[in-house]
């Protein structure tokens, strides 16, 4: 056999759709997977974005406050 030739591998075309079949439930599986780590990662960055925005009106309620009851000299 020489070096540059290219090993052929001969299957059954149901062996051959049975296996496409595998991956494709394999791919399924996989994506479903990522999807689910998406969304997580999604719920935790919101909730952070949530949290920070909170702070922030908060702070703008204090300082709206302090300047509202402090008498102007």
């Amino acid at each position: 056999m020489d070096r540059k030739e290219v090993p052929r591998a001969y299957v059954d075309t149901a062996e051959y759709l049975a296996l496409l079949e595998r991956i494709k439930k394999v791919e399924e599986k996989v994506e479903f997977f990522q999807a689910e780590v998406a969304q997580q990662a999604g719920k935790k960055v919101g909730r952070d974005i949530g949290i920070l925005y909170g702070l922030i009106f908060a702070l703008i309620l204090v300082i709206i406050y302090l300047l509202l009851r402090v008498p102007w000299r």
